[in-house]
């Protein structure tokens, strides 16, 4: 299979689109970011990788920083995590308050805010210093030691946080932060400000394609916790549009507010997809549309 041929015809058609949706200017920083920019990796559990369009080019991870948080709190919490956090779809916005309150202070999943931060929670606890875990983990699965954050989003972060805060304190009313919320918030903050490009990010997430098996060959995750992380990847990794999601592509994915998304497919390769602009549930547009064809054409859905 020619795969480099494949993404450069994908990144040529990304280019020849109309564009679609609009960038995430809620957040200030992300709002000046070219919006047309497009970036694809490809990391073979082989050993391969294959990149295209502006795929070296760092941007603010957001929410698929969850994904770590959450390999590393398994990784060293086991099951512990899940008596505070469901793995149900949640049906509604990413930073939904209603339904919070309507099941008592339980996240529906960890990749809605408030499962994030529960997560974040348990990981300062177990860590003393959350993000900072964070960036050693990802600076060691991508063989990238330059990582880190971008300090002018993650204060940007801070300032327009309020959804958040709310969140956190709310979580904290049902004793479901154990943590002070200004440095759980903190925390968060900046786990979701780390920027990647396409190839460190479809590196550092090729674990979950190798049974829990780190770049270095030792085992991040048992096999069956990937099992269930990619589950919960496919049933919740994309917000309120993971039906749709499986739909169109059929492979675990997480998406972020920055444009990112990275995707899964079990024993074969991670893929890292990049475009600013989002569509109404805050999945990038020309993402969502290039794995829909590069799944289609490769035959690598797990449906």
């Amino acid at each position: 299979m020619n795969i480099q041929g494949l993404i450069d015809d994908i990144v040529a058609e990304n280019n020849m689109a109309p564009p679609a949706g609009a960038v995430a200017d809620y957040i200030p920083g992300l709002e000046t970011i070219d919006p047309d920019q497009f970036g694809i990796a490809v990391a073979m559990n082989s050993g391969e990788t294959y990149s295209a369009g502006h795929s070296s080019i760092n941007f603010s991870i957001q929410s698929i920083s969850k994904v770590f948080t959450l390999a590393l709190t398994m990784a060293l919490d086991g099951d512990g995590l899940w008596r505070r956090v469901s793995r149900e779809p949640s049906g509604t916005p990413f930073n939904s308050l209603v339904q919070l309150e309507q099941e008592h202070g339980i996240p529906r999943n960890p990749f809605i805010n408030s499962g994030a931060l529960v997560v974040t929670d348990r990981l300062l606890t177990i860590t003393g210093d959350s993000q900072t875990s964070l960036q050693a983990f990802l600076r060691q699965q991508s063989a990238n030691p330059s990582i880190q954050v971008n300090e002018a989003i993650a204060a940007a972060e801070r300032a327009t946080g309020h959804r958040n805060a709310s969140l956190a304190y709310f979580l904290t009313s049902y004793n479901n932060l154990v943590n002070p919320v200004p440095q759980v918030l903190n925390a968060y903050f900046r786990q979701c400000a780390i920027a990647m490009s396409c190839e460190d990010l479809a590196t550092a997430g090729g674990f979950l394609s190798r049974g829990g098996q780190g770049v270095d060959g030792l085992p991040v995750l048992t096999a069956d916790q990937v099992r269930r992380l990619n589950a919960v990847l496919l049933t919740c990794g994309t917000y309120d549009a993971a039906g749709d999601f499986a739909y169109r592509v059929g492979l675990p994915c997480k998406s972020g507010v920055g444009g990112g998304i990275l995707a899964v497919v079990p024993g074969t390769c991670t893929i890292a997809v990049w475009g600013p602009r989002l569509g109404r549930s805050g999945n990038s547009s020309a993402g969502v549309a290039a794995l829909a064809k590069l799944t289609a054409r490769t035959g690598w859905s797990i449906f």
